[in-house]
């Protein structure tokens, strides 16, 4: 399974990693093995976290809980409820242990020390009141990302993830019109 990460913040990350959620929802976090590959890869968390089931299960209520706040915040609702105690325990957890070397930073930890990372990373974003989150404009793409762009302007989460298909149907839809008006 592809993992992207073009949210700005893994929380967010984690977040979208059930793409397409309001009609064929693909889930890129099936087993605790994709969980695992999926941590190794988000270059914030330890290295060589391993997850059994309960841990696994914790993961997707995080994720879940995350995306459920982001999406509140992004309509402008009250944070749900169930969904703030699931963050807030998590981020209760023990931090992941940074170390500085020459050769570079090494974070180490367990999956619970990870998840409060991504709790906890999930919170200072989710109480700026600068940051501008949104969701993506992409046709069937849920995934909320955090916008950094010169006037806050971007429309889509990712131009790998959907802002080439965006551009691409917009040509192919210019091509068209512009053949049909030729004589």
């Amino acid at each position: 399974m592809y993992f992207a990460f073009v949210s700005g913040n893994p929380a967010l990350d984690l977040a979208g990693t059930v793409v397409s959620r309001r009609s064929d929802p693909l889930d890129a976090l099936a087993t605790p093995a994709d969980l695992e590959r999926w941590v190794a890869r988000c270059g914030e968390l330890p290295d060589g976290v391993t997850a059994d089931a309960a841990g696994f299960q914790s993961a997707l209520a995080l994720r879940e809980a995350l995306y459920r706040l982001a999406l509140d915040r992004v309509l402008g609702r009250p944070f749900d409820r169930g969904s703030l105690e699931t963050v807030n325990a998590a981020a209760a957890g023990p931090l992941p242990t940074v170390a500085l070397s020459d050769a570079g930073l090494r974070v180490s930890g367990d999956l619970l020390a990870a998840l409060s990372h991504l709790a906890r990373s999930g919170i200072a974003l989710l109480a700026d009141p600068h940051a501008n989150i949104k969701e993506c404009g992409g046709a069937d793409c849920t995934r909320i990302y955090l916008d950094r762009s010169r006037g806050a302007r971007r429309t889509w989460c990712g131009m790998d993830e959907c802002g080439n298909r965006v551009k691409a149907a917009a040509y192919r839809t210019r091509r068209r019109g512009a053949r049909g008006a030729a004589p």
